[in-house]
């Protein structure tokens, strides 16, 4: 009988699409998503550029694939149906989307700029719709709650990641934000500038997420 032939040491792994995805936020994360392209994937992959369209028919598939990655197990954080309050486990489904953007640079730039329809994006939806409509929400606000958590979480996590990119915002845009205050004639801006130029967007979050419970509430009585 013969032995299966042992691969040549040095050859590159053979390709396929969740290799291709792993390999593609590991750029991402390293240098971020304006130097992600298809031919730096190539060359990291050891493959030809061409071999990555057998998989993703141009570059913005890729990106979808890899938002519809990070979201894996979000949908998770709602929790067993009908256990806990409706809005608690809307804002953990909120807070499990920031965190899952938050683990990759520029993560919310990626999901924002796709439409995903994978089962780890239509999970996470489908459980806050289902929170709402258990607690018994309209299907109509339902459906709208679900845009308007989504919508904050991401425009959230944008201007945060934005904000903590080194020569992208951060300290030198809080700066700049600090001396037009000051020398100018903003007295209400000028109270407020410890929480305008601070970093704690945590707080920032919980606050609008807060804001944005609070008004679903209002409809709900």
């Amino acid at each position: 009988m013969s032995t299966p032939s042992t691969p040549t040491r040095g050859r590159p792994a053979r390709l396929d699409r969740t290799r291709t995805v792993l390999t593609a936020l590991d750029l991402l994360n390293e240098s971020g998503l304006d130097a992600l392209t298809m031919r730096r994937l190539a060359q990291a992959m050891n493959v030809q550029a061409g071999a990555l369209y057998r998989y993703f028919a141009a570059k913005q598939d890729l990106l979808t694939a890899m938002a519809e990655h990070m979201v894996d197990g979000v949908a998770d954080a709602a929790g067993p149906a009908g256990d806990g309050d409706w809005s608690e486990r809307t804002a953990c489904l909120a807070r499990a989307l920031r965190t899952a953007l938050l683990a990759h640079r520029d993560g919310a730039r990626v999901f924002a700029g796709t439409h995903a329809t994978g089962p780890n994006t239509l999970r996470f939806a489908d459980a806050l719709v289902g929170v709402l409509r258990e607690a018994g929400f309209g299907d109509g606000d339902a459906a709208r709650a679900l845009y308007s958590v989504a919508n904050f979480t991401v425009g959230h996590t944008l201007e945060e990641q934005a904000a903590l990119t080194p020569g992208d915002g951060g300290p030198t845009d809080a700066g700049a934000l600090r001396e037009a205050v000051v020398a100018g004639t903003y007295p209400h801006l000028a109270a407020s500038l410890p929480v305008l130029t601070g970093t704690d967007f945590t707080a920032h979050f919980e606050f609008g997420l807060r804001l944005l419970l609070d008004g679903l509430r209002a409809i709900h009585r």
